[in-house]
């Protein structure tokens, strides 16, 4: 019997690979929820913007807040989903607009549950339509599910904000430990 003990396969050699992996696909994954999330704020602020009484009264039929408030909201928020969806696409300040795109889709979700709760049969209003329509019309459990699945995107850019073809990155806008990274 040897007294030899033997050496333990080398740590982290497969840690190592997948870090290694996560580090190649990790950047396109964050590409691929960019590009996302550009598509449906810019079709979304598009689609508002287009005809902005209709985005007034889709925030009207919420029943949430006075004229006043509606029309402010109705006209802004094309003009912030726009933005956000220009800053996203171009790659600049990458984790605060992915925050701030999550946050949005959950203020989205919080309006949705509210009419739903209050028996409220509205659409959505997400794609510059919106209003009154039949109790049966309505598709509150598919609309926050789908925009569940945008809030967990901009919150994966909010971690893991690196990503080709982004101005951060040829701006150094990154925090250190995502260089390292």
């Amino acid at each position: 019997m040897s007294t030899e003990t033997q050496e333990p396969p080398p740590t982290g050699a497969t840690g190592q690979r997948s870090w290694l992996r996560w580090a190649v696909i990790q950047p396109w994954l964050t590409l691929a929820a960019r590009l996302g999330l550009v598509g449906v704020l810019g079709y979304a602020g598009y689609t508002k913007i287009i005809v902005p009484a209709l985005s007034v009264a889709s925030v009207d039929a919420y029943q949430l807040f006075s004229e006043e408030i509606n029309r402010i909201v109705g006209f802004g928020l094309p003009l912030l989903e726009l933005a956000l969806a220009a800053l996203l696409l171009v790659g600049l300040a990458t984790r605060y607009v992915g925050a701030a795109s999550g946050l949005l889709m959950l203020v989205f979700i919080a309006g949705i549950i509210s009419a739903w709760a209050r028996g409220l049969a509205i659409d959505c209003g997400c794609f510059g339509t919106g209003g009154a329509v039949a109790p049966e019309e309505t598709e509150y459990g598919v609309d926050i599910l789908r925009d569940l699945g945008f809030a967990l995107m901009a919150g994966f850019i909010m971690i893991w904000p690196r990503s080709p073809l982004a101005l951060d990155g040829l701006l150094g806008l990154f925090p250190q430990r995502d260089k390292d990274a």
